[in-house]
């Protein structure tokens, strides 16, 4: 027999848990509030989807794979809400026109925001909701397997052994026990893999954040600046978010800083790291390991089959064809908890939208002074 999606399993036996979900009284009876979903996943279906489909009504609510942007804004019609995710663009030209047609509300199923222009928004009155955290212990938990990926070599060792290639030339690591290890973002994220790392006896755990954590200060951290944590770590995970101040803040000078044969991880946004300034590091050997789940290009392949296409992106192919490198597709986030979580706040998104209620998870421009 047909299987319900987990939401509607939990939702059928009223259980406590992820998808007890009761803002208020009008929780058991659909919202009518029309919502265009952009960049749909199958995965979408485990939980979101349904979701949407039982608290805004089964017609409501339409899915499109297609990312958002100025050759598929219309496709939104007369919709209330759009859903958006990591690759989708929220312009000022898309924000008019989906003004014009009727949208008040840009829900995000993710953290970042930096695809969407605030201060259109805030002109064309717009409500950006989004969510701050789903799971950081699911990025932090891909940014450390990452990093012993890369440096115990695990993918070639794995495709050698279902060749039936026994032989451990050449898969030689390092113990991370001992290393100095650099932190750069100690948000929720950088602080739970700060902590993760912490239990490999580090010899130093070094952070660089404009707000310093006390609970990072408190399990040994080190703040020190930018230039001292490039200079200083045999590995460096990257947690900041992308902001103009930001972007490309790992590039041709930093790199210049860092030891021979640094590990870097990203797992963060591929705008904070210059790709062409890692392909000259592979290049001339500077770095030892490199392993991301972004790139700064991405948006016109990530999440897409692309095995059946000529390639186009000359640098990312580059980046692939080093031994050394390590590259998914913007994965980490992809737990049940986690989408579980993206689910639960973005329909409490919706509610307070409606309800006229004040949240915390709106984003909005700076005012300039």
């Amino acid at each position: 027999p047909r299987q319900d999606p987990p939401f509607r399993q939990k939702r059928r036996g009223r259980e406590e848990g992820p998808f007890a979900f009761s803002p208020g009284s009008e929780a058991s009876a659909p919202m009518s509030f029309s919502v265009t979903l952009f960049s749909f996943q199958k995965y979408d279906n485990n939980f979101l989807v349904p979701a949407l489909k039982e608290h805004c009504g089964e017609a409501h609510v339409k899915t499109l794979p297609l990312a958002l942007s100025t050759d598929t804004v219309e496709l939104a019609g007369s919709s209330q809400a759009v859903c958006l995710f990591v690759n989708d663009v929220a312009d000022r030209e898309v924000l008019t026109r989906l003004s014009k047609q009727g949208c008040k509300l840009i829900v995000l199923r993710n953290a970042g925001f930096n695809n969407v222009d605030l201060e259109a928004a805030g002109e064309l009155n717009i409500s950006v909701r989004r969510v701050p955290a789903y799971s950081p212990y699911a990025v932090a938990e891909m940014a450390v397997a990452l990093l012993l990926a890369v440096v115990r070599k695990i993918p070639k060792a794995y495709n050698r052994v279902r060749e039936h290639n026994f032989s451990i030339s050449g898969l030689e690591g390092f113990d991370i026990r001992g290393k100095t290890i650099g932190i750069l973002g100690t948000g929720n994220i950088g602080k739970i893999t700060a902590g993760i790392l912490k239990a490999f006896g580090p010899s130093r755990l070094l952070g660089h954040d404009a707000f310093p954590s006390d609970e990072c200060k408190a399990m040994g951290m080190e703040y020190v600046s930018l230039e001292e944590l490039c200079k200083e770590c045999d590995i460096i995970s990257i947690h900041v978010p992308l902001f103009p101040s930001t972007y490309h803040i790992i590039g041709k000078e930093t790199l210049a800083l860092m030891k021979p044969n640094v590990v870097i991880i990203n797992t963060s946004r591929g705008g904070l790291v210059d790709a062409e300034a890692l392909v000259d590091a592979l290049k001339a050997n500077k770095i030892g390991g490199l392993a991301m789940d972004v790139y700064e290009h991405e948006s016109s392949f990530f999440f897409h089959d692309c095995s059946d296409q000529v390639f186009g992106d000359d640098i990312l192919s580059r980046l692939l064809s080093f031994h050394n490198v390590i590259i998914t597709a913007h994965q980490a986030f992809l737990t049940k908890e986690a989408l579980e979580q993206i689910s639960l706040t973005t329909l409490q998104n919706i509610e307070d939208f409606k309800a006229g209620k004040e949240s915390r998870n709106e984003v909005k421009a700076i005012s300039k002074v």
